[in-house]
Order: C-alpha cells, then structure tokens, then sequence
C-alpha cells in the first residue's frame, strides 16, 4: 500500500488522515483477516494509490469514495470541530451506493487530483449515504429546495461549520461548460465569498435554516371545517391523467406520480369508471413497457421517457415492494390474472436477487454494470442484440422473443434493446399465428432462460445495506402476496424477514435502522418503526398468527413514546436519541416512498379496529388534525394519507373466520373467496377454536363468543361489532362480501 498521498498538510498532525497502511491495518482488525477494500479504483497492481477515514465505515456508498484523493469525513462532530478550529466552508456531499450521477460526479470531480487538491487545502469534506441519514438528507436536501432549485443526488450543499447550509446544488461537471459553472470554479467561488464577505454567509446560512425549520413543520392554524374532498382530488388527477400511455403526463415518469391504490378505492367508493381505468390501464402499461424488467422481474426506479419505454435501470428494494402491493389490489379490484402474474413476477425476483442468506432483504441494484472491455455502462446488464437472443435461445424461438419484445438490429436505447411489449398478448399470437396459451408459455420458458444467460453477465452492483424501514415494506408485499395468492412460501418468506429484524436489528426494545456487515446500526427513524409495524399488522392478518400482532403494538408504544408530538399531533422523524439536528422535521409528503406520518396514522386505525383500543382512534386523529392544512391545500402530495382518511370516513369491516380446533386448513374455501374480493378497509382475523382462540379474546373483544360450525369453519362480517349473519357456506360468505362492497359505494 503506497504511504504518498495528495492530502494537505493540516495544522496539526491529527489533522491529516491516518497513513493508508494504518487504515488498512485498522479496518483488517475490524473485518477479520480476510478482508480486502470493496473499492473499483484500484491502479492495475491491485493497491490503492489513495485511502482516507471512509475505509474504516460499513456503508457500500461511504466505502465506495474510500479510495478517492479527496480527504473525507464521515458525518460526525470531528468533520464539524475541525472546520470551526479552521475556520473553513463544509462540504456535505450525499448519496448512495446505486446512484448513477453519484458515480459521475466520484469519476469526474472527486477522483480528480486538481479538484482534490483544491478541495483539501480550503474545505472539509464530508460524505453522507443518505439511506444510513435520512434525517442529514432531508435537511439539505430542504435547503436545495429552499434556494427554489429542484433536488436530487448526488446533493452537494456548503454550510458553515455550525451545520447551516448557504448554497447548494446536485450534479456538477467538474470544469466550466456552455451552459453553466463547473465544480471546481464553483469551489473557487465559494472559498473567495466565504473569505471576503462571512457575514453575508452567514445572513445566508441563518435564513436558509428559518426557511428548513419552516417547511419540515406542518402548516399551523385551524383544521378546515369542512371534511377534505377526497373526490376533488381525483377529479385532479383524473386532469393530469396520461390517456395514451398511463400514469401522470410528462417525463420522466414514476410508479408513484399516480395513486393506484387511491384510485381503487374511487371505484370501489363511488363506482367511478373513470377511477378504474386509470388505475388499471397505467398497471397494463407499466408492465409492457421497459420500465418492467420482461426477462428478470421487478421494477426499474422509473422511466425517462413518457411512454415507460426507456428505465433509470436503478433497481430498490421499496418500489417493488410497493408495487407488489399495487397489482396485488389490482388483481383483487379488476379479476385480471396478468396483475396475480406480474405480483407473483415482482416477490420473485425479490426472493432470488435481493434476499439475503438470513432472509432480511438488500436495498437496491445499480443503474450501471461493466462492458466486455471493463468500462461502466448504463443499461448494458438488462439489454439485448438479435444475436444475443440467437445466441441463447436459437434462431427461431429467437424471432419470436424478438418480435414480442421489440428487439430490433437498430435498437430502442444505445445501439441495443430493452425489452418492452408494444401489442397485447393476443394480438400478438395473431400475428405469430400461435394459439394464445401456447405463445404464453414459449415466452415463460425463454425469459427464464434469458434471465439464466443474463446472470453470466458482470451484474450490477448490489447494495447489500439492509434497512428495517424497506424491508417492513417487503413483509408487507410478500405477506399480503401470500394471502391474497393462496402461496404459503410467501408467507414463509415475509416470516424470515420480520424474524430477522426482531432478532437482530432489535436492541433493548429499541429498533435499528440499518444491518451491514453483521451489525445493526444506527437508530431506528420514524419510518423504520412504522413500516415494520404496518409489515406486523399485515403479517398477522394473513396467518392468524397472534405474536405478531403483539409485538405490532408493542412497537406502536414505543412510537408512542419516542416520535408523537404530545402538543399538536402526528410524529417526528426522529426520537430523543437521535443526534439533534438544526431542524427536527415532522414529515408531510408522500413521494416514492410514503411518509412515516402516513403510514402509521393507517396503523393506528389499523389496530384500533382489531382491538378496539381507543387511546390508538384519538392518536390517528390528532395526527390527521395535525395536517389537515396540507391535507386542504395540497392533498396530491399526501396521497398515502388520503388512505388514512378514506379508512376513517368509511365503516371498516371487521371479518372474523373461527376454524375447528388443530383444523385451520377448514378455513380454506372461505378465505377463497375473500381472496378475490377488494376489500381494502377491513380488519381480518383467523383463528382455531381452543385455546388459540381464547388467547386471541385476551387482546382482541371482535373475536370473542365466536366458534366454529361443528367440523366447519365459521366465517362473521361484522360492522362496529355488530355482524351479519354467520356462516361455513363459502358461497353465502361471497355474497355477503359482495353486498358489503355495494354498501361502501351506496
């Protein structure tokens, strides 16, 4: 390991980074023996030619600037306290280990030795995964938008070294260009202002910290008198609506610009045609288009284009979680087998390609992966060549993948093809002049073999950071999948993960937000506790299993406890241990992934329908009061809690299916039929007669003084606790359930 470093000489010898052989020495200590820099920057010898302080973190994003000839900082007191002894600007630059630009800006301006230099000897420089602090990045990342700039990542914010923030940006070329200013002249200004005019910085630095602390707490005042029209804001959706090719018109264009759940629950509401076909042709088109990995399963993050052709092929673990969940309603809502099909699709590419030995699920794949000549490539991994096809799938099989998938000599994205369907299943075996089941299983079987002989490709990279907040999403996905797809192997699998996270991610009670390289890390955020207890209440419900109702309000009391705003209602994103920021925010906005806010105002409606506890009623309430001014004035940015509100204005359902006792599997024929009905505000409990069932009237009053029909099972639709009449005929049950749907939309 080369000692020559481009580090500035700092005042002080404790100002420079350890030597790389000590660091290295320090971190083989760590990880064991074995271990080896997880870096791509190495010189052609094998050594790293640079090493600073992010060598010794677990973070694969922190890891992978361990070897740029910036000196970095991890997020810490030590960045902050040199800076001030100093009297330096700091540099907080955040992303993660899947970002593309993230990877651009690292090739382009930190592994740039002239920037580097220049960034050393005027700045500290600190760098933040913003999945390891997600509180860090909502801070800075509210500044951007503060400064009236639009965010995204790589986020590159200059604060003072008091942490405020007095100008930022995202991605910045390193060197001046046309259209604008490059990096290192950015830092070049920077410098000079901070110089020459500190107060000005710091006038800067205290408004944009009033303006954050401004926008992270809700909007005061009185709650509208009026309830929130939750048809008013389908009526604007229904306006942004894209009619040639689903979802929200523009580019580039996200799963989640378009509430499906919300406009399911429309239909399911008002009968409102319009509702369901917007829901249900933007779940078709999403599917076709390349937006869908055809050969592998699962979501790309979303499409650069308006028609959902062209993916930001970055893979996470939350979109397809939640999309999992999106056609799993679907297929309830609409009957439509493709959307069972596309959910089964989803769960199992989690399983296959993100699951982790122990069970507990990985964060996300790379948008890029390496050529044949070793160069980094967007896209190259998941795209195709007619040869390529030939290659695996022999010529003539070949042409039929290709003229379904629309792989083509020229190409639909650099000279090669995603795979994408133009032309319903349908017409396309009309044209092939194949009968339709025989069309479905030769495409099956070839994008299985396809996904084989994509597997000897260098993959992308995958980040095997795993988190207690995406994987509650997962437990949630793969348990509502097992329920509503009749599919025990799904239970099995959001059982491991909820497992995991109990054992080793819970620490005194106390839940950890990250697991990386055999260790819980960090503390648990808002969402961290608010989607596992959603994944809980939803793993409960498909297995009748009561420990996982139990530890769901245990955890509920601990959010109760460490995030609720005891004043005006709703919860923090962060609890008393966490590090105190310049602003604690209170979350308020539902982007692709949903707010915890949101989230665990459904968990407590939730729970106050399985156990009729009150204190759980009141708690939802003041949490909705609390936004109830977004909720008026901007409701299509709170779209997640808009399902908390359809849930209270309606009647939740209270559905309870007692089985014979040791005979659960006499449930069968009437969970059939609950499974294909879309039912989304009910509270659902299955039990055996015995002393399951005696233990669940402990916790659970709906259950109580219900049995069994002899050697049947029983199935009560209740309302408020007063149910219909039982009964073991599954054709009975479907009709009551039926009746039930029309009553919501009368």
């Amino acid at each position: 390991m080369k000692n020559e470093h481009l580090y500035t000489q700092l005042p002080g010898s404790d100002e420079v980074p350890p030597p790389p052989d000590e660091l290295f020495e320090q971190a083989r200590r760590r990880r064991g023996e074995s271990y080896r820099p997880r870096t791509r920057h190495l010189e052609s010898g094998g050594e790293a030619k640079y090493m600073n302080r992010l060598f010794l973190e677990s973070s694969p994003y922190l890891l992978q600037h361990a070897h740029n000839p910036v000196n970095w900082f991890p997020w810490g007191d030590e960045a902050f306290e040199l800076a001030q002894r100093l009297n330096r600007p700091v540099l907080v630059s955040i992303g993660y280990a899947t970002c593309h630009w993230c990877h651009v800006m690292e090739e382009e301006s930190f592994e740039d030795e002239e920037v580097a230099r220049f960034l050393n000897s005027n700045f500290i420089a600190i760098k933040v995964d913003r999945e390891e602090r997600p509180d860090v990045d909502t801070i800075y990342m509210t500044a951007v938008h503060a400064m009236g700039m639009q965010g995204g990542w790589p986020l590159n914010v200059f604060a003072t070294p008091d942490r405020k923030p007095f100008y930022g940006g995202t991605y910045f070329p390193p060197r001046d260009y046309a259209g604008g200013i490059g990096f290192l002249s950015l830092l070049q200004r920077i410098r000079e202002t901070y110089r020459q005019a500190p107060d000005r910085v710091t006038h800067a630095g205290v408004q944009l910290t009033e303006a954050i602390r401004g926008m992270l707490a809700p909007m005061g005042g009185e709650p509208p008198q009026n309830e929130i029209s939750l048809e008013r804001v389908i009526e604007a959706y229904q306006e942004r609506f894209d009619a040639k090719n689903g979802g929200v018109v523009g580019a580039p264009k996200f799963p989640s610009s378009l509430p499906l759940g919300l406009l399911l629950r429309d239909h399911l509401r008002r009968g409102d045609k319009n509702s369901l076909f917007m829901a249900q042709y933007t779940l078709r088109r999403m599917a076709a288009g390349g937006i869908y990995d055809q050969a592998g399963g699962g979501f790309h993050r979303y499409a650069t284009d308006s028609a959902w052709l062209i993916p930001h092929f970055e893979k996470m673990l939350y979109d397809n979680a939640r999309l999992a969940a999106a056609y799993l309603e679907g297929y309830q809502a609409t009957g439509d087998p493709q959307f069972a099909k596309v959910a089964r699709e989803i769960l199992r590419y989690l399983q296959r390609d993100m699951m982790s030995p122990q069970g507990a699920f990985y964060s996300a794949t790379d948008a890029d992966s390496l050529t044949e000549s070793g160069h980094r490539e967007e896209g190259i991994f998941f795209t195709w060549t007619p040869e390529e096809l030939d290659a695996v799938l022999g010529t003539e099989r070949a042409r039929v993948v290709a003229a379904c998938y629309g792989v083509t000599s020229e190409g639909n994205f650099e000279g090669r093809s995603i795979l994408h369907r133009e032309k319903s299943m349908q017409h396309l075996a009309e044209e092939l002049m194949l009968p339709k089941e025989e069309l479905e299983r030769l495409l099956d079987e070839a994008r299985e073999e396809l996904y084989r002989a994509r597997q000897r490709r260098p993959l992308p990279l995958r980040d095997e950071k795993i988190l207690a907040s995406w994987n509650g999403l997962a437990i949630s996905a793969f348990a509502r999948g097992g329920l509503v797809l009749n599919d025990p192997a799904l239970l099995d699998t959001a059982r491991r993960a909820a497992n995991f996270i109990l054992q080793s991610m819970m620490s005194q009670e106390r839940l950890c937000h990250s697991y990386q390289e055999g260790e819980a890390k960090g503390e648990g955020f808002l969402d961290d506790y608010a989607f596992f207890i959603a994944g809980l209440i939803d793993l409960f419900e498909a297995t009748g299993e009561l420990p996982w109702l139990k530890r769901a309000l245990e955890v509920a009391q601990q959010v109760q406890e460490q995030f609720e705003d005891s004043e005006t209602g709703g919860f923090f994103m962060t609890g008393p241990r966490h590090e105190e920021l310049i602003s604690r925010e209170k979350p308020a906005y539902d982007g692709v992934i949903p707010s915890g806010n949101s989230v665990m105002i459904m968990n407590l409606l939730r729970l106050n329908a399985l156990t009729g506890e009150q204190w759980m009623l009141d708690q939802a309430q003041r949490a909705l009061d609390a936004f109830s001014i977004q909720l008026a004035s901007a409701p299509t940015a709170l779209s997640e809690m808009l399902l908390a509100l359809d849930y209270l204005q309606d009647l939740p359902r209270e559905i309870v299916i007692v089985a014979p006792q040791g005979k659960r599997e006499a449930a069968g024929p009437l969970l059939e039929k609950l499974r294909g009905v879309f039912l989304p505000n009910r509270a659902l409990v299955v039990f055996c007669e015995g002393d399951e069932l005696e233990q669940a009237g402990e916790l659970l009053p709906l259950v109580r003084e219900k049995k069994a029909d002899g050697g049947l099972a029983m199935a009560y639709l209740c309302e408020s606790r007063s149910c219909r009449r039982p009964t073991s005929d599954p054709e009975e049950f479907h009709r009551q359930l039926q009746e039930t749907q029309s009553k919501v939309r009368g």
